[in-house]
């Protein structure tokens, strides 16, 4: 999946210093449905700007995170715009391209680009917030309170019957590839409450043997992503819900085409059962 970068190590720790020319800098554009991301694609796959690209621009930079020895940036702003000799290209281009740890680490920064721009203003009191000096935090100078970056758990569900996976194909959405039920958390849930509901909801087919599979952070939307396997309970017909969804059937394992491209949770669990290792 995409953060598995092994051998290379992502280390999360808020820990600031005075930027550096190679230090990696992501410059976003825009909001959720319509960001960009300032990158050069050519034959050696991804590259992004360095702090020297905006070091004399007077930007605005915030340390994010390091993978390796190398520290990576976000540009909260950036007089000038998109630094020469790069485009804005949508963050979606962080999904099919090389080298896999930049691309994690891209997304990732997305999610907190996400975080900085919702946060500039106190939700309590209306007065502009402060970075925390030791931690990833923001506080209110004036009513004290305390923000950390938001991070919204969903589930995704693997729904089998016998030899079949319940496939689908979401509506509404620029993403059109294969897709397996999914929806975030609601106040007072498990995720397994969840896993219930959701496939009640999108197909309307009840659920038994919930069995976890794994886990994945989903920087684009803010999302951790919890997978989960699930038996139809019963009647297998399907309902569909036509706001969530356009497609929903059972395809048999036999007729799962294979993937290399397992940078996703949906497309992992769906190789895991076209392979025989879920179930």
């Amino acid at each position: 999946m995409i953060q598995d970068i092994l051998p290379s190590m992502f280390n999360n720790a808020y820990a600031p210093a005075v930027p550096q020319d190679d230090d990696v800098l992501f410059y976003f554009e825009g909001t959720q449905g319509g960001r960009c991301l300032a990158v050069r694609l050519d034959e050696d796959g991804l590259a992004c700007p360095r702090a020297k690209d905006a070091a004399e621009k007077g930007a605005e930079l915030r340390y994010l995170f390091s993978i390796d020895s190398t520290r990576h940036y976000l540009a909260l702003s950036l007089p000038g715009g998109c630094p020469e000799g790069f485009a804005m290209e949508k963050t979606s281009v962080l999904r099919r391209c090389r080298p896999k740890e930049l691309c994690f680490a891209g997304m990732t920064a997305c999610h907190l680009y996400e975080w900085y721009a919702a946060n500039r203003f106190c939700g309590r009191c209306g007065a502009s917030m402060e970075h925390s000096a030791g931690e990833r935090s923001l506080h209110c100078p004036a009513c004290g309170s305390v923000t950390y970056p938001a991070i919204a758990p969903a589930v995704i569900v693997g729904v089998t019957y016998g030899d079949s996976i319940l496939m689908t194909r979401y509506a509404h959405r620029e993403y059109k590839g294969r897709a397996l039920i999914a929806g975030y958390c609601e106040i007072g849930e498990t995720a397994e409450d969840t896993v219930v509901r959701e496939v009640l909801e999108e197909v309307g087919v009840r659920v038994r043997n919930i069995r976890y599979f794994g886990s994945q952070p989903w920087g684009f939307d803010g999302g951790l992503l919890l997978g989960f396997f699930a038996e139809a309970d019963g009647d297998r017909a399907i309902t569909m819900d036509t706001g969530e969804l356009d497609r929903a059937s059972w395809i048999p394992r036999d007729q799962i085409e294979p993937s290399e491209d397992l940078l996703s949770l949906t497309a992992t669990m769906i190789e895991a059962f076209r392979s025989g290792k879920a179930c």
